[in-house]
């Protein structure tokens, strides 16, 4: 017996990793049906733009579902942090907010980095996340704590010097 996805592409010329890459491609970058079908030529495969448009018509919900649930979970540990960056000569400084994933939750860049800017980096972080953190890592920067009035939750805050340190580690360059 046959299961699900095998029976999805059954009579299909392609092997189901091909049209799924392509089908992936349509809906992740912003390519026209041309595009892909130029982009499988340019790989050896031969299709007409109908068959890229008819492989997103039938294939396309069952991809947007699979994306959906695999959209991950925000944790409810999250780890601020600012750095200075130099833009066009002039000092700026880059506020980033992870959860204890790495899964990266806000960026802001502004010229200050006082009090007014950690309210606004926090008021920003908030109101995309609809979620309020049990834990907010930080530095001992003062501007975090004068900015804790929007969060009554920050009071479960762990300030230390480099508890946070995770926020600017790896997968983060400029």
């Amino acid at each position: 017996m046959r299961d699900r996805r095998s029976s999805l592409y059954h009579r299909h010329r392609f092997v189901p990793e091909i049209i799924a890459e392509e089908v992936w491609l349509y809906f992740r970058f912003p390519l026209s049906f041309r595009m892909v079908k130029d982009m499988l030529a340019y790989r050896g495969i031969i299709v007409t733009r109908k068959t890229v448009r008819e492989w997103v018509e039938k294939f396309g919900r069952d991809y947007a579902n699979t994306i959906r649930r695999r959209i991950p979970r925000l944790g409810d540990k999250w780890h601020l942090d600012e750095a200075v960056v130099t833009i066009n000569g002039e000092r700026h400084f880059l506020w980033r907010a992870v959860d204890q994933n790495g899964f990266v939750l806000e960026v802001l860049v502004q010229k200050r980095h006082d009090t007014r800017a950690a309210r606004r980096f926090i008021r920003k972080l908030l109101s995309g996340q609809g979620a309020v953190p049990r834990v907010m890592v930080t530095d001992k920067l003062g501007s975090y704590g004068a900015a804790a009035c929007l969060v009554r939750t920050y009071y479960g805050a762990r300030i230390s010097r480099f508890r946070n340190n995770s926020v600017f580690r790896g997968s983060f360059r400029l």
